[in-house]
């Protein structure tokens, strides 16, 4: 089923900006009809939330109606689909994550029918969602020492929750054991909300879970967290140790959100959406809001973007054949 959020842009003297002298061509580019941001999440999470925040801010000086729309399913790769297959004429973009354009040519047949870097064109990474190794308040682990301890002396005692199968939670969970030399069991969940629930209530032992996930249970004792499996400490938690700062080196596992364009969108079309979102980027309660909301800013330009994905994509790749991830 699918989910609508509607942003309504003022037509203003910007809807005129092919008309005034002075200014570029891509600066001048019109989509001429309403923009649809495709999310291939439902309604509700952060991308969601992101997708929703910048549609508002670029309807305005495109002087057009930006449409949020949900496709979900499909590990993201039925919205994702969609829009590599859909028009190339600048009226369709995605919001969306490092599990479409990232892991999924990796986990899924035949990629889920799209080529994350070949379909689409990057406008621009714009947040990050750290991960944060939470365990449960009786486990007897007070420390990144204390977990590996325990995991050593009783291999696959501890077990470890995700968001499910091939999810960014398990594949940060797999990149940890490996990297740590440990034994956990990994036990998937359909989704953050059960698994918080079993989380709180003991019967799962520790998670990779996301920053919104579990900030308020940390912040109020209801969980413990270890450490932040980011290269950069958590503006939330600032107390809080990198899993390099605990002692193991190589677990960096943001998960990502940003927006692209078929690939055979315009470059004018291209250059004006790098531009505008690039400027909402910049503005202080954009960045507010995200931050509030368990992000981290992050933006690079589809330059730098580019050649992030690719990185990405091989990082990955090689942790999921390593760890034989297979998806559900």
């Amino acid at each position: 089923m699918l989910h609508r959020r509607h942003f309504l842009g003022l037509a203003g003297t910007t809807a005129m900006a092919g008309l005034l002298p002075g200014l570029s061509f891509a600066q001048a580019w019109n989509p001429g009809k309403p923009v649809t941001v495709v999310v291939p999440y439902p309604a509700g999470g952060p991308t969601d939330s992101l997708a929703r925040l910048v549609a508002q801010e670029i309807a305005g000086p495109l002087g057009q109606a930006v449409v949020v729309e949900n496709v979900p399913g499909g590990a993201g790769a039925i919205g994702s689909r969609r829009v590599a297959q859909g028009p190339a004429d600048g009226s369709v973009l995605i919001a969306t994550t490092n599990q479409t354009h990232a892991t999924n040519i990796s986990l899924l047949p035949d990629g889920g029918g799209y080529h994350p870097v070949k379909d689409f064109a990057p406008i621009a990474l714009l947040a990050d969602l750290q991960h944060i190794l939470v365990v449960k308040n009786d486990l007897p682990v007070q420390s990144m020492a204390d977990l590996l301890a325990l995991a050593k002396k009783q291999p696959g005692r501890i077990n470890c929750g995700s968001t499910g199968q091939g999810s960014a939670s398990h594949l940060t969970l797999e990149l940890f054991k490996a990297k740590a030399g440990v034994d956990l069991t990994h036990v998937p969940y359909k989704g953050s909300a059960p698994l918080l629930n079993d989380l709180l209530g003991g019967h799962v032992d520790c998670s990779f879970a996301t920053t919104p996930t579990v900030l308020a249970q940390v912040q109020a004792g209801k969980l413990r967290a270890i450490a932040v499996a980011s290269p950069n400490r958590s503006p939330h938690l600032p107390n809080l140790p990198t899993v390099a700062e605990a002692g193991v080196k190589g677990v960096e596992a943001d998960a990502w959100l940003g927006m692209f364009a078929p690939a055979a969108v315009p470059e004018a079309a291209l250059a004006r959406y790098r531009q505008l979102v690039l400027d909402v980027m910049k503005k202080d309660a954009v960045r507010e809001t995200f931050l509030k909301q368990g992000m981290v800013v992050n933006v690079r330009d589809a330059k730098a973007f580019a050649a992030f994905l690719q990185d990405d994509i091989k990082r990955w790749a090689e942790v999921i054949k390593t760890a034989n991830v297979k998806a559900e």
